[in-house]
């Protein structure tokens, strides 16, 4: 993070309310600023003196209250707190406050100073799951991510109140990488057209089954959103996914295999960068039942490959498209993955360890290569988020080197 970034912390009451010190600390560490603004339920769970002494600053909670100015004079301290943020940080953020935020209500500090702060918003919500699940907290989330706002939602765990699911409090580092990215302007992608796959494929066996995977999304829609934020005109199509959906971009569905390559093609032509990363389902089941097939003693089901997409990108792309290709893999086969690249045609291949614990599929982190014809780059085990912004300064490398293709068996794709 740039040295003297200014953040305005918000903390709201709940159990999560504690953490908030430890992201005011690693925000520090980053090189930023942090002014906390504390909700009246905020200081049952956490007393405002512990932010004073690890911020340096008086912690803002009295919406009646005015403040002295810098040349002396009197200023109505929620606006001028809104001006002098470069990020506006609410963590952890309650479900009633989102609804206040949505609504546009303002009868506390916090909320008064949201409606006049123009700068970027971050939210990272912590509640039970039935609280974050509910339609109308769903319902209010979208909204706040309509207006623009990042969301960091929460991850699944045990929690507080001794129930299991969605609601427990982000990492930390998923919380300043989101806060970073909003206050990090970089524009190397500034004309671009970004196309990316994401998710996993279905494949239907009858009218309620299907063959899938356990992609959720997430490395897709981290290279969406890093995409967006540093110029580029992002559009992305989904197959089934659980993440959330990156803010900014074209949001197109596709549910199998045959969707995803008609929808790619459809926009090909707009596309300068390809980027593959939906977990494509390799087979489709041949014949499809009609009706929902009876539990028997035994079924056979007859497979037959789906479609090679990267393939089909790379003979129909226009010239200067780059494409950038993904192959999951239970392990490190650089050979492998270089025999793939040099089949598929693709200017590089990003190869993810998925049997390694904690990284690649429906996880918030992931360790890859990065193979091009001739080179290789080790992005190390880091946040979805980091490996993003590293994927794409390889992008960015190959555009500079005027890299438009590679010998696919004498063929020059591209």
């Amino acid at each position: 993070m740039a040295k003297n970034v200014k953040v305005l912390l918000g903390v709201c009451g709940g159990v999560a309310a504690y953490k908030a010190a430890e992201l005011l600390r690693e925000l520090q560490r980053q090189g930023a600023e942090v002014r906390v603004v504390m909700t009246r339920a905020a200081k049952e769970f956490v007393q405002p003196l512990t932010f004073e002494s690890l911020s340096g600053h008086r912690v803002f909670a009295d919406l009646w209250g005015a403040g002295e100015a810098a040349d002396g004079t009197s200023e109505i301290e929620h606006i001028a707190q809104g001006q002098w943020a470069d990020v506006l940080l609410i963590a952890p953020a309650t479900a009633h406050t989102m609804a206040k935020l949505a609504h546009g209500m303002a009868d506390d500090f916090l909320s008064a100073t949201y409606l006049a702060c123009t700068k970027p918003v971050v939210i990272a919500p912590s509640m039970n799951v039935n609280m974050w699940e509910h339609a109308a907290t769903r319902a209010n989330v979208i909204a706040l991510k309509e207006r623009g706002h990042v969301v960091v939602e929460p991850e699944s765990g045990y929690l507080a109140c001794g129930m299991t699911g969605g609601g427990r409090f982000a990492e930390i580092e998923i919380i300043v990488r989101a806060v970073m990215g909003c206050v990090e302007q970089r524009e190397d992608l500034v004309g671009e057209t970004v196309l990316i796959t994401t998710g996993g494929t279905r494949e239907p066996i009858d009218p309620v089954r299907f063959l899938g995977n356990r992609s959720s999304g997430k490395m897709g829609f981290a290279l969406a959103a890093a995409a967006r934020r540093r110029g580029a005109r992002v559009v992305v199509i989904a197959a089934a996914t659980t993440a959330a959906e990156a803010v900014g971009c074209e949001i197109v569905r596709a549910e199998t295999a045959a969707q995803m390559q008609a929808a790619v093609l459809s926009r090909l032509a707009e596309a300068t960068v390809v980027i593959k990363t939906a977990a494509v389902a390799d087979f489709r089941v041949r014949e499809v039942a009609t009706e929902k097939m009876q539990r028997s003693g035994s079924v056979t089901l007859e497979l037959e490959a789906t479609e090679d997409i990267v393939r089909s990108v790379v003979e129909r792309r226009r010239a200067g498209t780059l494409v950038i290709a993904f192959a999951a893999e239970m392990g490190s086969d650089v050979a492998r993955a270089r025999e793939k690249l040099r089949r598929k045609g693709a200017d590089a291949i990003v190869l993810n360890d998925i049997s390694r614990a904690g990284i690649g599929f429906d996880a918030d982190r992931n360790a890859v290569l990065f193979l091009t014809g001739d080179g290789l780059v080790e992005i190390g085990e880091a946040a979805k988020g980091d490996v993003a912004e590293k994927i794409l300064d390889e992008v960015f490398g190959l555009r500079m080197r005027g890299v438009l293709g590679v010998d696919v068996g004498g063929v020059v794709a591209g």
